[in-house]
């Protein structure tokens, strides 16, 4: 099915939360995209040069004491501290916060502090069954900033974040509503989490840091925590112009080939946004999606389009680097501009990489795609 919100009333983004191995709030995210600085470091650096993956390249979050807790699971302090961050930029008061829903994605929940301990964390026992939920994040944030209204979790692998976003613009859009605050997150470099990685043949092998080079052979995974706030109004700011998703419904790990799903899926964006100044892809660098992705734009879209990639600076998210790449570039419309290219990235043949400027009042797209065929879009626009 898929999934089409009417939305009358605009919906503003008016505040933004970031966390990664890029720095720990958005002014130090676009400062690293502004210089071109990546994170990236063999995993040995955090789990020791025993690690079976200890070569890889990976970005994760410093300083670590911002994911200690006895209490919560490390993923959850790092969705409480960019939600934090998010209410703060947007501005909300107590009351309203009381009456904001809450929506968060993720893929592995927090199995980072569960499947695996954490150094130097003692957790309490009595939080034993509430540290190995996916919900715990979003029960967490809900506990201790004080929202009574309802929240929902996404669990849709690396679409989960934009499913997050997604669901409260329906929500919004549906009057259900006003404000909706959306978090994100993930932590994926525990061991356990690598070795199923690596058994499913999608970690990179070489290190490449290129997602559309030839040869490109993997993901470099990554720590990663986004949230935005956002309210059914005309506030000041970027507006979010809708969400749709779509299923594969043919493979549970890749693309079928010609990639239908996301070809109907960029096709009906056009139809219903016009076409994109730019799109941020999902750009996962797995070799299969490197040749599947590109193909499915030029398929659904003009020769040149622009492509603007933001998994390049901050390593793969898994389910919470969809939200992550879509606040900074939120945080790049803010000032009607678009986030810049890592130097040296491949492009795909018929695309170009970013444009200097924004072609005025024409949407941006962000995609991601699934481990079993979820794809997920979101329609940005920078402010009138």
């Amino acid at each position: 099915m898929i999934l089409v919100p009417r939305i009358d009333t605009p919906l503003s983004i008016t505040g933004l939360g970031a966390l990664s191995g890029l720095g720990e709030d958005l002014a130090h995210h676009v400062a690293a995209i502004q210089v071109g600085r990546t994170n990236f470091r063999p995993l040995s650096g955090l789990l020791g040069p025993d690690s079976l993956h200890r070569d890889l390249p990976a970005s994760w979050i410093e300083p670590r004491k911002l994911l200690l807790s006895r209490k919560w699971a490390p993923a959850t302090m790092a969705a409480l501290h960019v939600a934090r961050q998010a209410i703060a930029d947007a501005g909300w008061s107590a009351a309203d916060l009381e009456e904001a829903v809450l929506f968060l994605g993720t893929s592995r929940g927090t199995a980072d502090g569960w499947v695996d301990p954490w150094p130097q964390r003692r957790a309490f026992p009595l939080m034993a069954a509430s540290n190995s939920l996916h919900s715990e994040p979003a029960a967490a944030i809900s506990i201790e900033l004080g929202i009574r209204g309802p929240w929902q979790v996404q669990a849709s692998g690396c679409s989960a974040g934009l499913d997050a976003l997604g669901m409260a613009a329906l929500w919004l859009s549906a009057g259900l509503a006003r404000r909706a605050l959306v978090v994100a997150v993930d932590l994926p470099l525990s061991p356990s989490l690598l070795d199923s990685y690596a058994a499913t043949g999608i970690l990179s092998k070489s290190g490449l840091n290129d997602p559309y080079s030839p040869s490109t052979s993997g993901i470099l995974p990554a720590e990663a925590a986004a949230a935005l706030t956002l309210e059914a109004s005309a506030s000041p700011g970027p507006r979010l112009l809708g969400y749709l998703s779509n299923a594969d419904a043919a493979d549970p790990i890749g693309m079928p080939a010609g990639a239908p799903g996301l070809v109907a899926l960029l096709k009906m964006a056009v139809g219903k946004f016009g076409p994109p100044s730019a799109l941020c892809p999902h750009a996962s660098g797995t070799t299969s999606h490197s040749l599947l992705e590109p193909a499915a734009i030029l398929h659904a879209l003009c020769q040149g389009t622009a492509l603007c990639p933001l998994k390049p600076f901050t390593g793969h998210g898994i389910g919470g680097g969809g939200l992550l790449e879509t606040a900074l570039l939120a945080a790049f419309l803010r000032e009607s501009r678009l986030p810049p290219t890592l130097p040296g990235l491949t492009c795909p043949a018929g695309l170009t990489m970013t444009p200097t400027a924004l072609f005025s009042g024409a949407p941006v797209f962000k995609i991601a795609s699934s481990l079993g065929g979820k794809n997920s879009l979101i329609a940005l626009q920078a402010p009138p």
